[in-house]
């Protein structure tokens, strides 16, 4: 009976452990990656900023989170704060492309069309970060993203050998803050097996920038 007892405790801990550890290892993420987090007038100097993609709607139209996004970025740009955008999303499939969405708005914003590149093969904050150090070279740069995100995109980005501060891109309280908040979790345990393993991302190669129009 004892022994029978004392298995179950051991589960009754293992089970613990299991569902606390993703929580653990993103508060880890946060208190040592907050520190790199700025407001735009405060951000460092960086030569690229990184502006992930999310949501694009019929007619090009961006995502509330995606606009806000890319208004801190064009803001960085107009202070000097960094020379260039790259711009990374999902593009690689017909009739849905952020990043070109994401281009058109920073041009009509006045943003330099030799000051963009744009990165069709982020479907996901790994694919990015390491797409951005593999295929364009980029080893410096300022991650433009919400708070809720940029935790792990830092986490990504800094192991994938690129030296990144995080410009916060929170402009309005979110709806979808709290699932967003929830989803990190275990997106950010995903992250480190990603880390650990140093997963190739789906696409490896650089997508012409109109391949997958039509």
């Amino acid at each position: 009976m004892k022994i029978r007892s004392l298995g179950c405790l051991v589960l009754l801990v293992l089970g613990i452990v299991l569902i606390t550890s993703p929580v653990l290892w993103r508060q880890v993420l946060v208190r040592f990656y907050q520190p790199r987090v700025y407001d735009v007038s405060a951000a460092p100097y960086r030569e690229t900023a990184i502006v992930f993609g999310a949501a694009v709607f019929r007619g090009d139209r961006l995502s509330t989170v995606l606009r806000d996004r890319m208004d801190t970025a064009i803001e960085l740009y107009r202070q000097g704060k960094v020379s260039e955008l790259l711009l990374s999303g999902d593009g690689a499939s017909i009739g849905y492309d952020e990043p070109n969405a994401m281009k058109e708005y920073a041009l009509q914003r006045g943003v330099d069309d030799d000051d963009i590149r744009i990165d069709l093969g982020g479907r996901r904050t790994y694919d990015t970060c390491y797409r951005a150090r593999r295929l364009f070279g980029v080893d410096e740069a300022v991650l433009v993203t919400q708070e809720f995100h940029l935790t792990r995109a830092l986490f990504v980005c800094d192991q994938l050998g690129v030296d990144v501060v995080g410009a916060s891109a929170d402009r309005r309280p979110y709806r979808s803050a709290r699932w967003h908040e929830m989803r990190e979790i275990a997106a950010s345990l995903k992250a480190l097996s990603d880390v650990l393993r140093e997963s190739e991302p789906a696409i490896t190669t650089v997508i012409p920038p109109h391949m997958f129009e039509g």
